[in-house]
């Protein structure tokens, strides 16, 4: 009688709860949502706590729609699941069998394999938004729902590498398997997921419990595959700022880690980040990349690349060295210019690097989240090393999008001369210090010849090269059923984005095509031993798609391991 206009789901509430509801409640939800609104201090006899709210709670999360006049409260049709999914709590509706429980409607598919355990959760008291939700998150501990696990395997290439895996699992050291001669070690691509790109862009993480989301969830998640996985070189990428410096930094540093780090040069505070077991290497030299440039309109993004030279420290000739480079590209679908131009950069400084006295190169490995697709024009140039980009559309670049949307032409050339990067994505400087050295022929040539030579470059322009010979870690597809392997699983897509690409010795590398001569350019290469497997975008929402209990990233680690070839 009393509240017959209130919706009945209210009703259903319980008297009590209503009863406790005054004028000045009623108040709050005809304003906007204040930034320091509290429940009242009493609370309905179902709920096993209390229901605080942070002060600034507003300021994070969205509230629903229903949080305006309370006229349109009343005559609004809303329902409670709707209600909970945008909260840090849940509340009882007729589709739940007992407190705590999912609704049937959002129950997940579970694998077979269930854990009991989880990570322990880091409680910062002075973050208010995230105590509030801390005691939630205990509650559902209580009385929520089976965790989902996914095991993911190692699929070995050498025998050898079955036989040391083993022997590294029983704790032996390296230096007393195997030949003197070989130099085996592991490498780790992850884009960890930067909590502050996370709240920017909540609405890729709808299917997520709100608690998986809160950074003292997932930074110990995140610390924990770190440690299991056990890699001698991490490529991480949405790397946070304050918390590398406050957390990320010192807890990979105590598993003996040296870190170097790039933070990106807009206002988005994320950044690169490359760190090596000093027990396996030793740093020559660490070398950022920035993709913004003032002076060109072109690159106005402010995404950032890390480039290091390593020294084995052991089972190697004294001159030995490995090039590791890291980046994020531009995520835009769009702008395949950009995103073309950033790889050059990356390119360009990477041939610095890794350029050795004799003229070749040192072994490569290239890391990151390139924001393209298997089969794309950016993926095939990085792999074929040549791109003809003549007539290519600009949204067609990194296949991101099945129709695609930016319909404009590249530009002939891309980026403009003064960036000072050839078509062979080396710096110009260098270049011309080679041909100078071969001696400047066409000024002693006739007009004529001048003109034609002129015009035969414009035809080349179009033409992208560089000159490493790089072949992919993962395929991409299962081979037995040919389903597209996944490294990112959220709201909006599941597909591949993340790569290990690296420079193969020759035995790896009939297959594939590359530069003429580009197989004497090398000093050595790699040799691929195994790498951990990826998933399916089915494997992945059986436990809820990404980030889940025990995956706190929206991606997958990437990890192989490679022998060094000597030349």
């Amino acid at each position: 009688g009393r509240h017959s206009m209130l919706p009945r789901h209210v009703q259903r509430l319980g008297r009590d709860w209503i009863t406790h509801w005054n004028g000045s409640q009623i108040l709050t939800f005809n304003s906007p949502v204040s930034s320091s609104m509290r429940w009242a201090g009493h609370y309905p006899p179902w709920a096993s706590f209390p229901l605080p709210i942070s002060a600034d709670f507003s300021a994070n999360w969205r509230f629903p729609p229903f949080f305006g006049p309370w006229r349109q409260f009343q005559s609004s049709s809303w329902h409670l699941d709707n209600y909970t999914q945008s909260c840090c709590f849940h509340l009882p509706s007729p589709s739940m069998k007992s407190e705590g429980e999912e609704p049937l409607t959002k129950k997940r598919r579970l694998s077979a394999q269930d854990d009991t355990s989880g990570p322990e959760q880091e409680t910062n008291l002075s973050n208010q938004k995230e105590v509030s939700c801390l005691s939630v998150a205990q509650n559902e501990e209580i009385h929520g729902s089976k965790k989902g696990t996914i095991k993911r395997h190692w699929e070995y290439f050498c025998q050898q590498s079955k036989t040391m895996k083993i022997a590294k699992n029983k704790g032996s050291d390296q230096s007393s398997i195997g030949s003197e001669a070989t130099f085996d070690f592991t490498v780790m691509s992850y884009n960890i997921l930067s909590q502050n790109l996370l709240e920017d862009n909540c609405h890729l993480y709808k299917h997520c419990r709100q608690r998986l989301l809160f950074w003292t969830y997932r930074f110990p998640n995140i610390l924990q595959e770190i440690k299991e996985l056990d890699a001698d070189v991490l490529c991480l990428q949405e790397v946070q700022e304050d918390h590398y410096r406050t957390e990320i930094k010192s807890s990979l540093e105590s598993l003996g880690y040296h870190c170097e780090y790039k933070m990106r040069t807009g206002r988005k505070p994320d950044g690169c980040a490359i760190c090596f077991k000093t027990s396996k290497f030793s740093l020559i030299s660490s070398n950022p990349v920035e993709f913004f440039r003032r002076d060109i309109p072109l690159l106005d993004r402010d995404n950032v690349g890390l480039v290091l030279l390593l020294q084995p420290r052991f089972h190697c000739k004294a001159n030995a060295a490995i090039c590791i480079a890291n980046t994020h590209l531009l995520y835009n679908p769009r702008r395949g210019d950009i995103k073309l131009t950033q790889l050059a950069m990356l390119l360009a400084e990477i041939a610095s690097v890794a350029s050795q006295k004799d003229g070749s190169f040192c072994p490569i490995i290239i890391c990151g989240d390139f924001n393209s697709v298997p089969g794309s024009p950016l993926y095939k140039f990085i792999k074929e090393g040549k791109l003809n980009y003549e007539g290519l559309a600009i949204g067609k670049v990194s296949g991101q999008e099945q129709f695609p949307r930016g319909q404009r032409i590249l530009s002939i050339p891309i980026w403009p001369k003064k960036l000072g990067i050839s078509q062979n994505c080396v710096y110009e400087v260098k270049q011309q210090q080679k041909e100078e050295s071969a001696g400047e022929k066409l000024e002693a040539a006739k007009p004529d010849n001048t003109q034609e030579i002129v015009i035969a470059s414009e035809k080349l322009s179009s033409k992208l090269q560089h000159h490493f010979k790089l072949s992919s870690v993962y395929s991409h597809y299962f081979p037995e059923t040919g389903i597209p392997e996944v490294t990112t699983c959220h709201s909006r897509s599941a597909v591949t984005v993340d790569y290990i690409f690296y420079s193969a010795a020759n035995e790896n590398t009939a297959t594939h095509t590359y530069q003429p001569g580009a197989e004497d350019s090398f000093c050595g290469g790699l040799k691929l031993l195994g790498r951990l497997a990826l998933l399916t975008e089915k494997d992945l929402w059986t436990v809820n798609g990404l980030p889940n209990e025990k995956n706190s990233s929206d991606h997958l680690p990437l990890l192989a391991e490679f022998r060094l070839i000597e030349r």
